[in-house]
């Protein structure tokens, strides 16, 4: 189990280039790396035949599927699918979010050299997200479709680009479909597709939106997918010493979970245990009935996951003892854990451990396969993202006092989106450094080693009237946490304003109603948003970071309008162009929605 003594000393270093450039590297070593995911699979398949791979639940209690069987069952649906037609090369859509049978056939598509498409379960169940489904299918050109269940994901499988496409679905199977069932009765020889898999195979491709409406594909070869679970054991060693045991509710279609939550568990032999709750009201529930199940020995969630699960575990000491027992490793992603949900973790770890596991965060994107920095080090706090992983390079180019621009060059990073040439030649340096559009800053400048810390998108920043520049993404990193409990999500706004405001929408749990005008204006609602905005303008150090002025808005972010991404996040000019009426009432002083500070 991790202790305190198993934090590893930084190995970070340094060159120094002229104007303030510095190239960021590690001095840590990676252990040989495996040359496909098939390879993974038949290690623990020979070591640990019995042990439990995926779990998904059935009744009262989990459903099961040991190495062995996993192998088993790969290995027939890999024949399957060559009896069906679909060869190496080729590409095969899933529809549908984690499951036993998706996990099943993307091992098997991977260890013929298929490559597997997940997608966001929304573009199939949500008319507006369809655009989505349509471009990535006339992008990909795919073999086959797969989803769960024929009758949930019916407008999906029935787009005219599948039309001429193998259809599977696991349980009852519609016209013009098979069953997966039929799948593991493959018999097709699979030795000739599988010798041919190479590290540069192609295994999957995620579609990411980014800052754009249209999803950008970005393929992931086994090296990048091998690589990069060496990498976190790198800096990570206890995931070496005994297999870890991970509970997760996150999607396949995102990096985090499908490479590598999935990737972890099956490159060190561990069990992932599907959990079909959200941080959501009404299933959280769910997932706090399989943390009473299930040990986990990592813990890999979204800071509002955990700022349930705080709660929560205050409440039920069962549930915080089989949270905390067998605990080796916290890990959040996707936005700053805020400070009173970071001290309450600790605090209750302290009280049923006597000491607390490793809380930390890392920086990485789909383009990176993910993790690329990490804060392996120990004493992390919020929002730090650490420094490079073993054979990771990061480029730091100057953009004012401690503010850099993070470029990223490794054997885990792409080399350039699926089929967008113009897009390719824009993303990397002609040193051959991918550009992220991500700005960082040391977390002490005086002190390189304790590791960089996020500092917003570079793209978002503007300036005010006054030419003052604003960093919006660090500015809406401050107001979130502050925020929480009355916020799902905010938009700065002022480009070319006299001052910063601000676009509320607020937490849907809370039930708020919108007026004819398409604003609330709940009197104790926009008083304690008000009272918040106050408290950080009186902290504000100028017209830079100061907050003065918010609308709130009824209407929930749009898919439609492509304001909300697959992954959730708000994508901020989508909002800004449809939203203009609201920018300009937010700008009128009179106008009586406007949450004025003083």
């Amino acid at each position: 189990m991790f202790a305190q003594q198993d934090y590893l000393k930084h190995q970070l270093l340094i060159d120094h280039r002229e104007d303030g450039e510095m190239i960021l590297s590690s001095g840590l070593t990676l252990d040989p790396v495996a040359q496909n995911t098939g390879e993974w699979l038949h290690r623990w398949a020979d070591k640990t035949p019995d042990a439990v791979f995926l779990a998904a639940r059935s009744g009262p209690g989990w459903r099961e599927l040991s190495y062995g069987d996993a192998l088993s069952q790969v290995q027939a649906v890999a024949a399957g699918l060559l009896d069906h037609g679909v060869t190496p090369g080729d590409k095969i859509i899933i529809l549908s979010g984690p499951g036993i049978e998706h996990g099943i056939l993307k091992l098997a598509a991977q260890y013929i050299g298929v490559a597997t498409v997940p997608v966001a379960e929304q573009y199939s169940l949500i008319p507006d997200a369809l655009p989505r489904l349509i471009h990535i299918a006339e992008k990909t050109r795919p073999a086959m479709v797969f989803a769960e269940d024929a009758e949930t994901f019916a407008r999906g499988l029935s787009l005219p680009q599948f039309d001429n496409v193998l259809k599977v679905v696991n349980g009852p199977a519609g016209t013009g479909m098979i069953p997966f069932d039929r799948l593991l009765a493959g018999t097709a020889d699979i030795r000739a597709a599988r010798d041919a898999v190479t590290p540069q195979t192609l295994a999957k491709i995620l579609f990411t939106s980014g800052s754009t409406s249209t999803p950008k594909g970005v393929p992931q070869t086994h090296h990048m997918m091998c690589v990069n679970q060496n990498q976190y054991s790198g800096c990570l060693p206890f995931l070496k010493a005994r297999p870890p045991v991970i509970l997760s509710w996150l999607p396949w279609n995102h990096v985090f979970a499908g490479n590598s939550n999935f990737n972890m568990a099956l490159a060190f032999g561990g069990a992932l245990y599907l959990d079909t709750g959200k941080p959501v009201k009404g299933l959280f529930d769910t997932t706090l009935e399989n943390l009473r199940m299930v040990k986990p020995t990592m813990s890999a969630n979204v800071p509002v996951g955990y700022a349930m699960l705080v709660e929560a575990m205050r409440e039920d000491a069962q549930l915080r003892h089989n949270f905390f027992a067998d605990l080796d490793f916290i890990f959040y992603a996707g936005a700053s854990l805020p400070a009173d949900v970071w001290q309450g973790i600790e605090e209750l770890a302290m009280a049923e451990l006597g000491r607390v596991p490793m809380l930390t965060s890392s920086w990485g994107m789909t383009e990176t396969a993910p993790m690329a920095l990490m804060h392996y080090q120990g004493n992390a706090r919020s929002g730090m993202i650490g420094i490079p992983g073993p054979r990771l390079e990061a480029r730091l180019l100057p953009i004012d006092d401690n503010r850099y621009e993070l470029r990223v060059r490794g054997p885990n990073v792409m080399d350039g989106y699926y089929e967008e040439p113009d897009k390719n030649a824009e993303s990397f340096d002609d040193e051959g450094f991918m550009k992220t559009g991500d700005a960082v800053c040391f977390a002490d400048p005086d002190v390189p080693e304790t590791g960089l810390r996020f500092d917003g998108r570079i793209g978002e920043d503007f300036k005010l009237l006054s030419a003052v520049w604003v960093q919006s993404a660090r500015l809406r990193l401050t107001a979130m946490p502050a925020l929480a409990g009355l916020v799902q999500d905010i938009v700065i706004t002022g480009e070319n304003r006299a001052d910063i405001g601000m676009l509320v929408f607020p937490d849907p749990q809370r039930g708020l109603q919108a007026g004819d005008d398409g604003t609330i204006r709940d009197a104790e609602y926009c008083a304690k948003v008000r009272s918040v905005l106050a408290k950080l303008a009186a902290t504000a150090t100028g017209s830079s970071n100061r907050i003065v002025r918010a609308i709130i808005l009824g209407e929930a972010p749009s898919v439609k309008a492509h304001e909300i991404t697959a992954k959730g996040n708000l994508n901020t000019n989508a909002v800004l162009r449809h939203r203009a009426e609201f920018v300009e009432r937010l700008y009128d002083d009179s106008d009586a929605a406007t949450i004025l500070i003083g």
